[in-house]
């Protein structure tokens, strides 16, 4: 017999949505070696990148707004998320990666998840 879950209005329905749509794009997005997976994390306050090998399962580079060279930084949000985007490419390249597969964690490709990848993309990454 199945069971429902009954989930509540607001924060909690919006959790389980961005969770259900994370599950649908991972179905078709995976990391490689020679192209790996750029996570998105987004919170309210903070934005989270990390480049992975989901073949080896480890990450090879990532940048956050709490980082020490972004934290506490000028502007609003978006252009947070445009100096994670710029450090994390940054920080792949360093680690010899050159293409990407971008993976927005359930998020709309809309506001600081479109400015983290278009300073990413600037930045010499390649999508």
């Amino acid at each position: 017999m199945a069971y429902g879950v009954k989930i509540a209005k607001g924060d909690a329905y919006k959790r389980a949505a961005i969770k259900r749509r994370h599950i649908r794009v991972r179905k078709h997005v995976s990391g490689t070696p020679e192209r790996p997976r750029l996570v998105v994390t987004r919170s309210n306050r903070n934005i989270v990148a990390q480049v992975i090998d989901d073949i080896a399962g480890h990450t090879l580079a990532s940048a956050s707004t709490l980082d020490t060279s972004i934290r506490g930084g000028e502007g609003d949000k978006s252009a947070q998320a445009q100096q994670v985007g710029a450090l994390v490419a940054e920080r792949a390249k360093a680690a010899g990666v050159e293409a990407v597969v971008f993976d927005r964690g359930g998020n709309r490709y809309a506001g600081r998840i479109a400015a983290l990848a278009d300073a990413a993309r600037e930045a010499g990454l390649k999508f």
